[in-house]
């Protein structure tokens, strides 16, 4: 019972001094010469608000879970988490050992401990996951339930020093033999919905919920989805989804249309982006129209992964008041990343990163409205033109009306104290004509070791201060068609003796 007292002290104490290391690092913070002093009072207001009481502890072995691998547990387990919930909230918690799993869903004022010494394991097979209308890669649409699950809950956590593999292998492997046929068939775009894979954590319609200190891994797809939630803290997740092989689509953390968010401490390893926001695709996505905002991400560290802190591509409802600082990226391929599509919408706005430190990274910022066509676009190949097509075909074929709706903005952008090591290219930034330009962009006391420099083009009042890149050979950045802009870059000839 102390040790579960200990447990709400301890994540309270850590609640309470998040909230003032916030307070104190917005004086340190530099972003070079800008009009205006930002506004992080939106930070004081981030993260879960309360935790599951304690005082009623409910062991999942009592109702039949068995630390067994070969023995499916999601009944027992389920129930345990059933009563608690009942008998007014508490903590479940299981005997160390590995435990098979299907889908599990938390309810409110419960807390599923991990434990060190446990291991979820989950159930490969797809009968164990039911599906039910959710949103996925910003479209609404039938799919099977995660292994862990929190939907319409208020006050409710999973935490512990635990493990949940995902086993997500199997699922990785039916991407790529899909990939393969419906490329052939023209059918990119869609692959990724007709694939249907299972999540690791999905939070959804949610408030309070807190993600803390277990590891999750394998995943067959994105690793810890936060949907139409609200005040949510994700701490000291460790997200491994490279073990045994290469997971398509396996995101670490997908906050997606969701507000007052908290992330920090985690250490993510994948195939896709570390961690991703999200609002929305195309005509779904602005039928919808929820933003994602007022997020709040520090001392996390990326691997492996499409981009540290990426911003999209589902961008239909707007991703805005974001702040994230004291951040790694090693062996990642993009610092921060932007993107879109000219059928997306929405507005990315707000973005505030900084005190970085990356090595071996493939570029420190990207920015592409018209990111990744052949997956970005929707057409039906003439072979299926007036036949029956699945529902969710038809979603993804709907056109934005009129086009111009679809057309996304990327402004207000701040990239500051980087440093990086090893790095391919500076940066590779470019809007679409003179009237789709990047906007209000200021990048500032960034030192960094490059191969290339890079490209900035249709931009207005792109700003680059106190920037010093270290280049193999005498250098200069491809600079076209910017409108105001401020741009001062120092080149130092790297000495390869």
């Amino acid at each position: 019972m102390r040790r579960k007292h200990a447990f709400v002290l301890l994540l309270t104490g850590v609640f309470f001094l998040s909230c003032a290391q916030s307070r104190q690092n917005k004086n340190k913070f530099e972003w070079g010469e800008i009009a205006h002093k930002p506004d992080f009072s939106w930070t004081e207001n981030i993260g879960s608000r309360q935790l599951p009481d304690s005082t009623i502890i409910v062991s999942a072995n009592t109702f039949g879970a068995i630390a067994d691998s070969t023995v499916l547990s999601t009944d027992a387990i389920q129930k345990a988490i059933d009563s608690c919930a009942l008998s007014g909230g508490g903590t479940v918690t299981f005997q160390p050992g590995y435990y098979q799993t299907g889908a599990l869903f938390i309810k409110s004022r419960v807390n599923l401990q991990l434990d060190k010494g446990v291991t979820l394991i989950a159930d490969t097979n797809m009968l164990s996951y039911p599906e039910f209308r959710s949103r996925i890669a910003g479209i609404e649409m039938d799919w099977p339930a995660a292994v862990i699950n929190i939907i319409g809950e208020k006050n409710a956590s999973v935490s512990g020093d635990g493990t949940v593999d995902c086993r997500g292998k199997v699922f990785w492997d039916k991407y790529w033999t899909m990939r393969k046929e419906y490329e052939a068939k023209g059918l990119r775009w869609i692959v990724d919905y007709d694939c249907k894979r299972v999540r690791g954590i999905l939070v959804e319609r949610s408030s309070d919920i807190t993600l803390s200190n277990f590891t999750l891994m394998r995943t067959g797809f994105w690793g810890c989805q936060i949907l139409y939630s609200d005040h949510c803290t994700v701490n000291g997740l460790n997200i491994n989804n490279n073990i045994g092989g290469h997971g398509p689509s396996t995101d670490g953390i997908d906050i997606d249309s969701s507000t007052n968010i908290l992330i920090e401490n985690c250490i993510i390893d994948c195939n896709d982006d570390i961690i991703c926001l999200k609002a929305g695709r195309d005509a779904d996505g602005l039928r919808i129209n929820r933003p994602t905002e007022n997020v709040l991400i520090r001392n996390c560290t990326a691997h492996r992964g499409a981009g540290l802190i990426t911003c999209g591509s589902e961008t239909s409802g707007g991703i805005r008041n974001v702040l994230a600082y004291d951040l790694k990226a090693i062996g990642t391929s993009v610092v921060l990343l932007l993107k879109s599509a000219m059928t997306r919408g929405g507005t990315i706005e707000n973005i505030y990163v900084t005190q970085v430190e990356a090595e071996n990274v493939r570029r420190i910022f990207g920015a592409d409205p018209n990111w990744n066509p052949k997956y970005s676009y929707s057409t039906l190949p003439e072979i299926y033109k007036n036949k029956e097509i699945p529902e969710h075909w038809k979603v993804m074929l709907t056109p934005v009306t009129p086009p111009e709706k679809g057309f996304p903005h990327f402004r207000n952008i701040y990239l500051s104290q980087v440093k990086a090591t090893n790095v391919q290219e500076f940066i590779s930034a470019s809007g679409i004509n003179d009237s789709l330009r990047l906007e209000n962009f200021y990048l500032h006391a960034i030192e960094a070791q490059v191969q290339k420099a890079g490209t900035i083009r249709f931009t207005q009042n792109f700003n680059a201060t106190g920037v010093k890149l270290e280049v193999p050979t005498p250098h200069s950045m491809l600079l076209e068609e910017n409108a105001q802009d401020n741009i001062k870059i120092e080149y130092v000839q790297q000495n390869n003796s």
